[in-house]
């Protein structure tokens, strides 16, 4: 079953904006509910984290693929898997769900709307966290695919919620999630100024990604 252009970027939209509502709501509440221990708090973040991204996968992948993410549309677009004039609208639809899923969030805690992040989150070391984060989830995604594609969804679930634990930077590994954070004064946003390291290491992550499994998993020719 295929679906139209539209309905594709619409189902990229909605499922990012319902990643973002879950990211920046669970991170509130976890906050709230922690009594001020900052462990609890990740926790509740990142178990709701991890749950949603695998039942929002399941729901939209066979719509648009599921990616919510520019940099694994990336990789898509460079494998060949879709075509480039779609894979430039996605980000479009990525970012401008993500925003509109934190705005949601904001509003159904009861906070304002319409912030801006003072969470810095600078270092060479969060950066180098980013970008084995992003290698991380796209070789999760090119290995399932490949292999176990039934899988997928739960290996990106369960991959984001072990990145949320074993790097520095608690894997935005997402370069819409990155930017819709900064605009969330919360506990999982990211100051603006620290958007931009995180962004790029996304996308250099991505990329190693995508050659090394590139490489990996083609098929020997030889006998």
């Amino acid at each position: 079953m295929t679906f139209s252009p539209v309905r594709r970027l619409v189902a990229e939209g909605l499922g990012t904006a319902l990643l973002l509502a879950v990211v920046i709501g669970s991170g509130i509440m976890g906050e709230r509910l922690a009594g001020g221990n900052v462990a609890i708090a990740l926790l509740g973040n990142t178990l709701a984290t991890g749950a949603a991204l695998v039942v929002l996968i399941w729901v939209f992948g066979p719509i648009s693929g599921a990616h919510f993410n520019p940099a694994v549309t990336l990789v898509a677009a460079l494998r060949r898997d879709m075509p480039w004039r779609l894979a430039l609208a996605y980000p479009v639809a990525q970012v401008a769900g993500a925003v509109l899923g934190v705005w949601a969030a904001h509003a159904m805690f009861g906070e304002p709307v319409f912030q801006v992040s003072t969470k810095l989150r600078d270092g060479g070391a969060q950066a180098f966290a980013e970008v084995m984060a992003t290698f991380g989830l796209v070789a999760a995604i090119l290995g399932t695919v490949r292999f176990r594609p039934e899988s997928t969804a739960l290996a990106v679930g369960l991959y984001i919620t072990a990145a949320y634990w074993f790097t520095a930077s608690t894997s935005f590994a997402n370069p819409a999630v990155t930017l819709a954070r900064s605009l969330s004064d919360t506990f999982a946003g990211i100051a603006p100024s620290s958007a931009p390291a995180f962004i790029l290491a996304q996308f250099v992550g991505a990329l190693l990604a995508a050659g090394v499994f590139g490489w990996l998993l083609k098929p020997d020719t030889t006998s």
